[in-house]
């Protein structure tokens, strides 16, 4: 046996000599968003006691000062002997939710489950009185095969389908386990997008991996958890999909916000590495999936990271940084990210169309490069042409949006500002707001209603498949250019 100590926690792991560190630190939330193929460098590690070889993968992510530092890829490399590493102090904060809502009553306790592709959130009910009495977030145990869809799609279809759908299925049943105590259950209700509605579900991921892109099965399903091997024996509700890679998650989003009671021109938007866009006007509602790609979440930027200690959350014009936490720098997350490009762009550094001379040192050890830029305006076009595209749908622009709703982590943290100086978002800015969770908002609602409900507002939503739209080529390219 080796063991690995984690520099800056209580937290010491025995494995067996030559464990691959992907099996052993995907536990301690490291993310490995290419799957673990030595391409992205999200998994950096540094070794401070121990002696870990550097290899070729190493040298083509890192600089000479950075390997003689000790930082190797972690999914490039095994525990050979005992050692101690720093990460980047990957723990984050998953959203929750306390919000009241109306409900009919109902005896009994519930779970709902915010099932998503990067973190999991799970809370229990008293179903008579709609209080919130436990709450458990982690990140998904999948994430060890890569950090998007398309990675967890690749492995899938490369054979790892079955043990995919066993992890999730696994950790959401420790969860519940954890989270009834013994209590009597009665139901439990599951949201997530598509894809992870079809893993968990233990379903035919392939069609969502090539074009189209639309699920055979979208319908809503049920399973009892002695079936998915639970020690809880109650109706287990996955939320129906909505079309293309819009899922259950977005469906619980529509319930959450009331989007389809509100009159007037209104739209929800999921920041994410599929953004999604539901547009309602007067109870019609289009929706579409944008490819934006992970730049949001901190991922394929040089020194990205996700949202944690030692983050650079927000960047002034002046290059005055905000770090989670208080201490050094680490890394840049998506809403420092935003927020640095923005800064570029009222100081100079970076032009509207995007040219950036030279790296930007933010911090020490941390700086917005050129590609980070490019990837960042990939992102912010997709997602602000499907929004253009849908409500051109009914003859208005965002401009006209009465309200939009931001949902997920990294909508409630952008800075509006930023977000509108980089042409992310065109809605006026009090029009804006930010709806945190709405996935287990929506979920939590679900389980006071009969699936028969949710299905019936997802048959009612339209979905349009913008790479079969011909107006969106042009928006996207217009929309890549930041705002002069």
């Amino acid at each position: 046996m080796t063991t690995i100590t984690l520099q800056g926690s209580d937290r010491r792991l025995e494995v067996a000599a030559g464990t691959h560190l992907r099996d052993a630190l995907s536990g301690e939330g490291v993310e490995f968003p290419c799957g673990g193929q030595g391409r992205c460098g999200g998994c950096r590690v540094r070794v401070v006691t121990g002696t870990m070889a550097e290899n070729s993968e190493d040298r083509a992510t890192f600089s000479a000062a950075e390997l003689r530092d000790g930082w190797r890829l972690a999914c490039r490399h095994a525990a050979e002997a005992d050692a101690t590493l720093e990460l980047a102090q990957w723990e984050m904060a998953v959203l929750g939710d306390a919000e009241a809502f109306a409900f009919v009553p109902r005896e009994g306790f519930g779970i709902a489950v915010d099932l998503g592709t990067t973190t999991l959130a799970a809370q229990l009910l008293d179903l008579r009185s709609g209080q919130v009495l436990a709450t458990r977030t982690a990140l998904n145990d999948q994430a060890r095969h890569g950090a998007d869809v398309l990675s967890r799609a690749s492995y899938a279809l490369a054979g790892g389908a079955t043990e995919l759908t066993g992890l999730i299925r696994s950790q959401i049943g420790a969860m519940i386990t954890e989270l009834a105590a013994g209590r009597a259950l009665s139901r439990i209700v599951v949201a997530g997008n598509t894809a992870m509605h079809h893993l968990f579900g233990g379903l035919d991921i392939t069609p969502l991996a090539t074009h189209p892109f639309l699920p055979e099965h979208p319908e809503a399903l049920r399973f009892t958890g002695a079936v998915l091997g639970w020690p809880v024996d109650v109706p287990v509700d996955v939320l129906p999909c909505i079309g293309g890679l819009v899922g259950g998650d977005v469906l619980a989003g529509v319930r959450a916000t009331g989007l389809k009671d509100r009159r007037g021109l209104n739209a929800l938007v999921d920041l994410g590495t599929n953004g999604e866009v539901v547009v309602a006007k007067n109870g019609r509602m289009l929706c579409t999936s944008t490819a934006a790609g992970p730049a949001f979440e901190g991922a394929r930027i040089h020194h990205g990271m996700r949202a944690a200690t030692g983050a650079i959350d927000a960047v002034a014009a002046d290059g005055t940084c905000h770090v989670i936490g208080g201490g050094p720098a680490r890394g840049l997350c998506g809403s420092g990210l935003v927020d640095a490009v923005a800064a570029g762009l009222d100081n100079g550094r970076i032009a509207p169309s995007g040219r950036m001379a030279d790296d930007w040192m933010l911090a020490d050890g941390v700086a917005l490069t050129p590609h980070d830029v490019r990837e960042l305006q990939l992102a912010k076009g997709a997602i602000a042409a499907g929004l253009k595209l849908l409500t051109a749908k009914f003859d208005a622009t965002p401009a006209d949006l009465d309200a939009l709703y931001l949902a997920g982590a990294f909508g409630n943290a952008i800075s509006r500002t930023a977000a509108a100086r980089i042409g992310l978002i065109k809605a006026p800015a009090e029009h804006i707001v930010a709806a945190g969770n709405t996935a287990l908002k929506g979920a939590k609602r679900a389980l006071f209603a009969d699936s028969i409900h949710f299905e019936a507002v997802a048959d009612c939503i339209g979905f349009i498949a913008l790479a079969e739209d011909g107006e969106f080529v042009d928006m996207f390219a217009s929309e890549m250019a930041f705002p002069g």
